[in-house]
């Protein structure tokens, strides 16, 4: 049944797949080598920068359908967790006035945690591709 959960659960799970859409072609879009060498500069293999792109972009597009929502918003969680250990905690909540802080990637990372637990949206594509045999 469609009720207000569910049109909360849409909007929470379109909000982040744009939001993830967004920044993935930003990615792109600016020149993947510059995010490959801030990843380098932050410690990280530079093939990383390419599979963060990647999973924002396609993941973006798929949660915003309503495809493997579940599993795109681990690795979003897994993501934002290491932005704000490897980038936002040092400049705190609210950032330093030159950065920004980690109040945005955590809100984010509670929405993805958030569609992770539970089940998928009326208006997810998943309901549709993978629908049981009980139904």
């Amino acid at each position: 049944m469609f009720g207000k959960n569910e049109a909360a659960k849409i909007i929470l799970r379109v909000f982040l797949g744009a939001t993830f859409l967004i920044h993935g072609l930003a990615k792109f879009q600016d020149g993947i080598e510059n995010t490959v060498g801030f990843f380098e500069s932050l410690g990280l293999p530079g093939f990383t920068a390419y599979m963060v792109a990647l999973i924002e972009l396609i993941g973006g597009i798929a949660i915003v359908l309503g495809v493997g929502t579940r599993i795109i918003s681990i690795l979003f969680a897994i993501i934002l967790a290491v932005a704000i250990v490897k980038v936002k905690l040092s400049v705190g909540f609210l950032g330093n006035g030159q950065m920004a802080g980690y109040e945005l990637d955590l809100a984010l990372m509670a929405i993805s945690i958030y569609l992770a637990a539970t089940k998928n949206s009326f208006l997810a594509l998943d309901n549709i591709l993978f629908r049981s045999e009980k139904a």
